[in-house]
């Protein structure tokens, strides 16, 4: 058994290069080492957002509060809530944050996955919900 105690990690500020808008995440590291699974925490303040990215592996969201805003190249901008659940498969080029109205919390699980970071997310695009 592995026993991570979310409490007991430091938490820390977003990366202003890949993210719009104060966010905070607490990193979870290898929760599993084969495949590698790593964890993210991440608090989002309202209209707080990544930038576009991919990942080499799969990465799953699971919304713990607020609204998740998120959208995959090509696609609507969608919404989910608490309790969803959000797939991006590897080299699906995507972002997700906030809603404008209310903070969000999702934790990120990335499996056997690297993150490739893009252009920030601009506010029309943010928008065209």
């Amino acid at each position: 058994m592995k026993f991570v105690q979310l409490d007991t990690l430091v938490s820390e500020r977003s990366d202003d290069r890949t993210f719009t808008g104060p966010a905070r995440l607490t990193r979870m590291m290898e929760i599993v080492v084969q495949p590698k699974v790593n964890g993210y925490r991440v608090e989002f303040q309202p209209s707080s957002r990544t930038a576009w990215h991919t990942h080499s592996g799969n990465q799953i969201l699971i919304i713990i509060s607020g609204r998740c805003r998120f959208q995959s190249e090509k696609q609507d901008i969608r919404e989910a809530g608490p309790g969803d659940v959000v797939l991006f498969t590897p080299g699906e080029m995507h972002w997700h944050g906030a809603t404008p109205d209310a903070p969000m919390v999702h934790i990120a699980m990335n499996i056997d996955s690297t993150t490739n970071w893009f252009k920030k997310v601009s506010d029309s695009e943010y928008d065209r919900f």
